[in-house]
């Protein structure tokens, strides 16, 4: 049984800003959009903090109207600014419960090109049980399939679950398994909160049971944690934190219900050795698949599975319960749709992918053979 996930950032459509030739163009609109998400979910605005909301959102192209190039303003109930004639933007609010909205980037269609090679790579990666991350909903996934798949010469995925989660911009996590792996229980942990009351997951960390034709079980948590490019640093790190507890509490749950075959995995956003990972990976027995003496890293010697694929870029795992590791046969990182740097590149890729607007991810697919 082949095991993989792949953080395919979107199929259809991403975050305009997101979709620049040069990605690191977009980060001074990504910063600015934090910082402004994050103040205007504030419980009071103060003078200090309006004036910086103020050029936030002129900086954002939001002086005119409600709708930048990047970024959107939602606005459903109540008042939040006043645009005079004479120009600039007033925060006439004094806080979260004068208004009810948020803001959102504007999204766009992912290039053509790039949507045929993530095709290409869940093609090649060929997984029985794929956990896919960053996919706008159900329906899209499964329209991938059908069609983006087919049309690359794949075949599509009968099963194909998903579930919304937490985030406003269509990027959960889900499952798409082959016949003979049939999806038959799930449990989201969407609404589950943390001690302030907000959301534990920044998206959700469903759990599928997956049946194989052989009558194994095996649960699948399927993950995307907390980034590192909103917010503090420090507010970040905590909530991966929590995030990592609270699936180390679900594994250790399933165990305790006797179930030895169990598999975390996605895109955890941090490396191996950082501290939000520890509940994890040092306070539980699972074991990551780039230990096996079988991973094969390709043409470039780096396990990271992030842009340039250096070691700091290690980023998305498939964490195996001591029962799976033992029955691992092979292992790797596949990285033929990602982009391979220059001056030499690091890898070989599609021919079509000619541009860095032509990858199928920044991120490079996971993927386990288990012997069940």
């Amino acid at each position: 049984m082949r095991i993989a996930a792949f953080n395919v950032e979107n199929l259809f459509d991403r975050a305009r800003i997101m979709n620049l030739e040069n990605w690191d163009d977009g980060q001074p609109v990504l910063d600015a959009y934090s910082e402004l998400t994050s103040l205007l979910e504030e419980e009071s605005y103060s003078k200090t903090n309006k004036a910086k909301m103020a050029n936030l959102m002129i900086e954002l192209d939001l002086e005119k109207d409600d709708t930048g190039q990047y970024v959107t303003l939602r606005r459903n109930r109540g008042r939040l600014v006043k645009r005079p004639k004479s120009g600039g933007i007033e925060i006439i609010a004094d806080g979260r419960d004068d208004w009810i909205g948020w803001l959102e980037l504007r999204g766009e269609s992912v290039n053509e090109i790039g949507i045929d090679n993530t095709g290409r790579v869940i093609r090649d990666v060929d997984a029985d049980v794929l956990a896919v991350v960053e996919a706008e909903d159900r329906v899209a996934l499964k329209e991938f399939g059908d069609q983006v798949l087919e049309r690359v010469g794949g075949q599509p995925y009968p099963h194909v679950m998903m579930i919304d989660g937490n985030d406003r911009r269509g990027i959960d996590v889900g499952l798409m398994t082959k016949n003979g792996y049939d999806i038959t229980l799930m449990q989201s942990h969407v609404h589950e909160l943390n001690s302030k009351g907000y959301p534990i997951f920044s998206r959700d960390c469903p759990e599928f049971l997956v049946e194989t034709s052989s009558g194994q079980k095996i649960w699948f948590l399927v993950n995307h944690f907390k980034s590192k490019g909103y917010g503090s640093k420090k507010a970040n790190d905590a909530r991966r934190k929590s995030q990592a507890s609270a699936v180390a509490t679900y594994y250790e749950r399933l165990k305790n219900e006797g179930y030895d075959n169990v598999v975390v995995l996605g895109d955890l956003n941090d490396l191996p050795d950082s501290d939000p990972l520890e509940p994890l990976l040092k306070d539980t027995d699972l074991r990551e698949v780039s230990e096996h003496v079988s991973f094969d890293t390709g043409e470039f010697p780096g396990k990271g599975t992030y842009k340039l694929g250096n070691d700091t870029d290690k980023i998305d795992y498939i964490l195996l319960s001591p029962a799976l590791f033992n029955k691992v046969t092979a292992a790797g990182v596949f990285r033929k749709g990602a982009w391979p740097g220059s001056r030499p590149k690091r890898w070989d890729t599609y021919k079509e992918l000619k541009k860095k607007i032509h990858v199928a991810s920044d991120h490079h697919a996971i993927w386990v053979d288990v012997s069940m």
